[in-house]
């Protein structure tokens, strides 16, 4: 316990990382905003499922295919700009957005393109705000440095949800459209933009960390997939993650607010407080990564076998849900297990991997994370047009299956080992 609290210490005397935990804790604050404003703008003004499902989709689709060019072009030029400038754009169409919704002036159609917009800027955010962390604590302070970062992530799931949640109930007019609060939310999360921007403005990474290849960027994508491509353990990693999150995602930010909608008392309110057990369940999953021993190739193994078939039956389970505090417990639980796996498993691979490929591997990662959520979450608005609870029992039954395959499939039971055991990039 020492050890981990010198290296906390180490990192926050760290000017850089500083700056970055502050303006990203805010930033993810405002996300949360954004992802219980959203959807619920989505069925206040169409009251249709299947929209909803549609505009989650138009802003997975350009996120999944710009991904692995973002992850070029943060290895080839600073991590830090790339942040800068997608946050620049960020702030202004959030900012639209809010004025448009106070004004009356918002239209679904507005609402589709700027789903497509902000996607397409999250496929560059993300592989660049992934991959700084490296560059700025170094190698031997990653697993503290991903802990913080990320645990103040999770910590702005656990509240963001349940203030955005709070915040639309309070700021709408019941006798209106009542979309008011959630032009409030809008604008708060473009003041996290803002504060993002200030501090990132503010970091300096070394000269070694802003230029990157300078082969043309196809090369340079194609170089990152074919390094994935020649290690076993990233290809498993790859294909769980793709399969995993084309049975999970969908029904979980498409199936939650409808089952809010249909069956919870609270409406809004009771959509926040259910998705912010999963942030805070993340929350404790991570900090129990930053404060446990590195688990053995085993245990490992084990999480990954046993985080499936749990999530495959807690998604059958919410068939069957009718209380909000039901639902927050099963999350929390949930979440826990995913914020530990997930910390681990980023910092492993991470410290495996060439400093100049960081950013196209965790956009690899990245890409595996969203890739298939488009279809995921199209299905999702069809399926539960018919039935939601057969959206969850049949998601869960593919969550269950997807842990077997990873409890018989050889390449997968040696991904421990081979992670473990591998030697540290250089």
């Amino acid at each position: 316990m020492n050890t981990s609290k010198k290296h906390i210490q180490k990192v926050f005397d760290n000017r850089n990382f500083r700056l970055l935990w502050a303006g990203q804790g805010a930033s993810l604050l405002g996300d949360q905003f954004e992802l219980i404003a959203a959807p619920w703008l989505v069925l206040k003004l169409t009251h249709d499922p299947l929209v909803l499902g549609f505009v989650l989709a138009l802003s997975s689709v350009p996120r999944a295919l710009f991904m692995l060019v973002g992850g070029a072009i943060t290895d080839r030029f600073s991590a830090r700009n790339v942040m800068l400038i997608t946050d620049m754009l960020r702030l202004v169409l959030t900012s639209a957005m809010a004025l448009l919704i106070f004004t009356g002036g918002i239209q679904t159609w507005i609402i589709y393109v700027f789903a497509l917009l902000f996607g397409l800027l999250s496929g560059f955010f993300n592989p660049a705000s992934s991959s700084i962390v490296p560059h700025i604590v170094g190698k031997e302070h990653l697993r503290s440095g991903n802990a913080l970062i990320q645990g103040t992530g999770q910590l702005a799931n656990f509240a963001g949800p349940i203030l955005a949640g709070g915040l639309i109930v309070l700021f709408s007019n019941p006798s209106s459209v009542g979309i008011e609060g959630i032009a409030m939310a809008f604008s708060l999360d473009a003041l996290s933009f803002l504060a993002s921007i200030l501090t990132l403005w503010q970091i300096y990474l070394p000269e070694t960390f802003k230029t990157g290849h300078k082969d043309d960027l196809l090369s340079s994508i194609k170089d990152g997939v074919q390094f994935a491509l020649q290690d076993s353990s990233l290809k498993v990693i790859l294909i769980l993650i793709a399969a995993a999150n084309l049975f999970f995602v969908g029904p979980l930010y498409v199936g939650i607010p409808v089952l809010a909608q249909q069956r919870l008392a609270g409406g809004a309110a009771a959509f926040g407080i259910i998705m912010s057990a999963y942030g805070g369940g993340n929350l404790l999953g991570i900090l129990s990564a930053g404060s446990l021993p590195k688990p053995d190739a085993g245990l490992l193994n084990g999480l990954i076998v046993g985080l499936f078939a749990i999530f495959g039956l807690a998604l059958a389970a919410f068939a069957f849900v009718s209380s909000t505090w039901v639902a927050f417990g099963m999350l929390l639980v949930l979440g826990i297990g995913n914020g530990y796996f997930a910390i681990t498993l980023i910092t492993l691979l991470q410290q495996h991997t060439p400093s100049d490929r960081i950013g196209r591997i965790m956009s690899l990662v990245l890409f595996a994370n969203v890739g298939l959520v488009p279809i995921s979450q199209a299905l999702s608005g069809l399926i539960i047009k018919f039935d939601l609870a057969g959206l969850f029992i049949g998601a869960g039954t593919l969550m269950v299956m997807l842990a077997g395959w990873a409890a018989l499939n050889h390449e997968a039971r040696g991904l421990g080992d081979n992670l473990l055991n591998a030697s540290p990039a250089d």
